[in-house]
């Protein structure tokens, strides 16, 4: 896969959202000591994974954990996200969080801050793991406080019917592809529309998925030095043109202001759109929903002539330990299972999502067309979101998509949109 580089890079620029997100918060500060098997040390591991997984896979994982570390005893709290966040939020404030923690990388500099999760760069270094094989750390000031155990990646979806209709031979591969092809498919009536763009102010995840994206996907940055760079940066103000662009000539599917991400995936289904940048986590639900419908997966277009790495959006299953957990060696051991090759593939592929290891492969990308193309897509790129890892991220995406709402309604220029979310993001830093 050639990570070495990839990873350094994608350290750099891994900065949120994801799409799922956390669990039941532990009820004391980390293990009780007394195994309900009889074990030494039992382990509290709050997730939301369970709940996303067929029944009983993962308890299974667990199991096969316990067999091969002897006194070690791993009790799940799962719980959806919705009903959970809070809870882990002020297990985090009370020091009660469970001895290993699943967590939503825009939660991390927060409880890093917090004390409440502890510094994994110094755990790996006591235990002398190699964290080569890692896809991708979570870092706060240089010390990684979350490892992306799965990833959900974001890749750009086409209806291939609608693009034959609109007379479009391939998905597009460059910005200027990709704008006439929109026109196209809008020009085919019938209320079809290019491009699905969500910016709901109450769900601003769309941000960093529909709009930054662009500029990830041509190896451009939002930041600079850790510090926010929206201003004077050429591949901020040309990715944020684009769409604005895009939105003057009439190519995307109104009521974009409201819009959620499970709105945009409505209208990719039935039809109304011709293209959308989405999680592969949604394409069974989308065959679920419309057997008929025959799409295809591409990586995102990048600028016109730009032939490097290109960064492609992602959400993760990230995993933590906390600070105040008594077990953190024991703690270790069940991160470094989940991160093994063979358990890295094995949750990969029940899951559907791409590994965190780099030597791992998940079973579905020999089985299914659709998901080996966006294996390929993941390999030549590099996952970006530099959402993940920075304080109030969600905070940071409602603030960028209030500007640029103004922008597109013509209240103000793109640049003015990118100095005033400038000036919001450095008094949130």
């Amino acid at each position: 896969m050639g990570n070495g580089a990839r990873m350094t890079r994608a350290v750099a620029t891994l900065g949120a959202v994801a799409l799922v997100a956390t669990a039941c918060s532990g009820g004391g500060s980390g293990g009780s000591g007394d195994g309900e098997s009889g074990g030494d040390v039992t382990l509290e591991f709050s997730q939301w994974w369970e709940p996303e997984l067929p029944d009983g896979e993962f308890r299974a994982l667990m199991d096969e954990f316990e067999d091969a570390n002897p006194g070690i005893t791993v009790e799940l709290l799962s719980g959806p996200y919705a009903s959970t966040k809070e809870q882990v939020i002020a297990g985090a404030a009370a020091g009660t969080m469970s001895d290993v923690v699943g967590l939503d990388g825009a939660w991390v500099n927060d409880f890093a801050k917090q004390g409440a999760i502890a510094d994994l760069s110094s755990i790996m270094s006591d235990a002398g793991y190699d964290d080569s094989q890692l896809v991708s750390q979570v870092a706060v000031d240089g010390s990684t406080y979350m490892i992306p155990v799965v990833n959900f990646v974001y890749p750009m979806f086409t209806n291939d019917a609608v693009l034959s209709q609109a007379g479009v031979a391939a998905p597009p591969a460059t910005r200027t592809e990709f704008a006439d092809a929109a026109q196209k498919i809008t020009g085919l009536g019938n209320n079809t529309y290019g491009w699905v763009l969500p910016l709901s102010l109450e769900a601003p995840n769309g941000v960093q998925n529909d709009v930054m994206s662009w500029v990830w996907a041509s190896g451009g940055s939002m930041l600079k030095d850790g510090q926010p760079a929206l201003v004077d940066n050429p591949d901020v103000s040309s990715g944020v043109e684009f769409v604005a662009d895009l939105w003057d000539s009439g190519v995307v599917s109104p009521g974009a202001f409201t819009m959620k991400e499970q709105d945009k995936v409505e209208e990719f289904t039935n039809g109304r759109v011709g293209m959308m940048i989405d999680s592969l986590a949604h394409v069974n639900t989308i065959r679920e929903a419309n057997p008929d419908l025959k799409f295809s997966i591409s990586a995102i277009p990048a600028e016109d002539g730009y032939t490097g790495e290109r960064g492609i959006p992602y959400a993760s299953w990230g995993i933590g330990i906390s600070e105040n957990s008594e077990h953190k060696a024991e703690a270790w051991k069940l991160v470094e299972f989940l991160m093994s090759k063979d358990t890295n593939s094995q949750l990969s592929s029940i899951a559907h999502a791409f590994p965190g290891n780099t030597e791992s492969v998940p079973d579905f990308v020999e089985e299914d067309e659709l998901f080996g193309t966006a294996f390929e897509i993941y390999q030549n790129g590099y996952p970006a979101n530099e959402f993940t890892g920075l304080p109030v991220a969600e905070q940071l995406m409602r603030d960028f998509s209030e500007e640029l709402q103004r922008a597109l309604q013509g209240d103000q220029t793109v640049d003015e949109a990118l100095a005033a979310a400038q000036e919001k993001w450095e008094a949130e830093f």
